[in-house]
């Protein structure tokens, strides 16, 4: 299984924002291989979360981990199938071994997007 994060380019840190965070961090769960995905969708004008979206689905995510995410996006991954976890935290490493734990809850809420803010 696949686990994706938005991440900051410290690479140590969660990003606050799914659609422009500078990278995302991909975790095979089995084979513990590390992959960073630079997040090209971070500049466009609008829709930079379900281009995000469109990433991750592309790459074989199955798992997200996220502070917070818009609904346009949730959408896509609804539609593929991927599970949404709200992270605890800033700590990459902590919210990847809460999650292995079964320590983080589903991601209840989704935002209406921040359309037209890029």
């Amino acid at each position: 299984m696949k686990i994706a994060i938005p991440v900051n380019e410290d690479k140590i840190t969660v990003c606050i924002s799914f659609g422009r965070a500078p990278l995302f961090l991909l975790v095979d769960e089995q084979s513990g291989k590390r992959e960073y995905l630079d997040n090209q969708a971070a500049a466009s004008q609008g829709g930079a979360g379900i281009k995000a979206a469109q990433i991750l689905v592309t790459h074989g995510a199955q798992v997200l981990l996220t502070p917070r995410c818009g609904e346009n996006a949730a959408k896509v991954f609804e539609a593929s199938g991927i599970a949404l976890f709200k992270t605890s935290g800033d700590s990459v490493e902590d919210n990847l071994a809460a999650y292995m734990a079964g320590g983080l809850a589903k991601l209840q809420e989704v935002h209406p997007g921040f359309h037209n803010h890029g």
